[in-house]
């Protein structure tokens, strides 16, 4: 004979005056979180909005970390520029930047025997010392920014210009909605800026002192613990963007490196040579003896919010060294000849790596 169970009922009654009462206490918990998330939402508003048609988004503050030594300053070996050429017209120079990047392309300089670095960076050692942009672009992407590619009519800029994204649209407000700078200087809503983040394996890496203006002084900080192959300790990693106004293309630390996304695209198209040091200061004639050093290019041009620039710029005022010249766009290279582009250009695609 199965004897049927006696149950105590006591105990659930109990639980479920606790329940009740728990449910009271929840009640009261989300009347609170409605009235703090009422005043987020006003101070939100105080924090984006606009403001004489333009748009102002509130960024990190700029506080700096404690002052103290910085052993990477001066280190930079303060190589003096050349002729490219010498008088009978021959090549004297090493291998330049910013070269052609399309796809397919090779330069005819003979970089035989030296290959760039196929990694992402920080896979090879090496950490970003400094990040600094140009006007327009000093690479060439056929398609992507080129001699085809636009922007504002008037730049806010006196630097040298380079090539331009195809993407621009002067119908779509947002690449014509002015923006509120903050941080960044002489910067500009719908213009294309390259921007570079120079690494070494000789950089102060995981240091309050890893991040140094001029960029030269974080590549050489601690150049004699490494060798004396610079292609292989010495890598700039740029990629290209078109300024939008539009937070739905907030990236909120481009201090730290390129924008890597297999879902999006960034670095699924990778454009790896050897060369040199860029800038408007360099030409076809006149060229870098900052050489050889490996380039790792985004082929593509990407839209980017003007916040995520002042983001960048906030963090750059914030680190140990004194970054205040590199918060504006530099001049561009004229696009590198072929006589002086590498011959070593090889593809990649980093949405492969962890």
């Amino acid at each position: 004979v199965v004897t049927e169970p006696v149950y105590n009922y006591a105990p659930m009654e109990t639980a479920a005056v606790a329940s009740t009462k728990k449910l009271k206490v929840v009640a009261g918990v989300l009347g609170l979180l409605s009235i703090l998330l009422l005043a987020a939402t006003i101070t939100l508003g105080i924090l984006y909005g606009t403001k004489g048609g333009e748009t102002t988004v509130t960024v990190a503050p700029t506080t700096g970390p404690p002052s103290g030594t910085n052993p990477c300053s001066g280190t930079d070996p303060g190589f003096s520029s050349i002729d490219c050429f010498d008088s009978s017209g021959n090549v004297q120079a090493l291998e330049q930047a910013g070269a052609n990047v399309t796809s397919g392309y090779q330069g005819s300089f003979n970089a035989s025997g030296r290959t760039p670095i196929t990694t992402p960076l920080y896979a090879a050692g090496l950490c970003p010392v400094n990040v600094h942009w140009h006007l327009g672009t000093e690479h060439y992407s056929a398609g992507q920014y080129d001699e085809t590619g636009s922007g504002p009519s008037t730049t806010v800029s006196s630097e040298q210009m380079g090539y331009q994204c195809t993407s621009y649209d002067s119908t779509d407000s947002k690449f014509t909605t002015a923006y509120n700078w903050q941080n960044c200087v002489n910067m500009q809503v719908g213009q294309t800026y390259e921007v570079h983040w120079p690494s070494s394996a000789a950089g102060a890496c995981g240091t309050l002192n890893q991040y140094q203006t001029p960029f030269a002084d974080g590549v050489f900080c601690n150049w004699a613990t490494v060798g004396n192959t610079t292609y292989e300790q010495i890598g700039v990693q740029a990629q290209v963007f078109i300024v939008v106004n539009d937070e739905s293309y907030y990236y909120p630390n481009l201090i730290r490196g390129m924008i890597v996304d297999a879902t999006s695209g960034h670095g699924s198209d990778m454009a790896l040579y050897t060369g040199s040091t860029t800038g408007s200061s360099k030409s076809n004639t006149v060229c870098s003896q900052y050489a050889p050093i490996t380039w790792q290019v985004d082929r593509k041009c990407w839209p980017i919010s003007a916040s995520s620039f002042d983001k960048m710029c906030a963090d750059m005022k914030a680190e140990r060294d004194d970054m205040s010249s590199d918060l504006y766009p530099h001049g561009s290279r004229v696009l590198v000849a072929n006589a002086l582009a590498a011959n070593n250009q090889v593809s990649a695609d980093f949405t492969t790596y962890p």
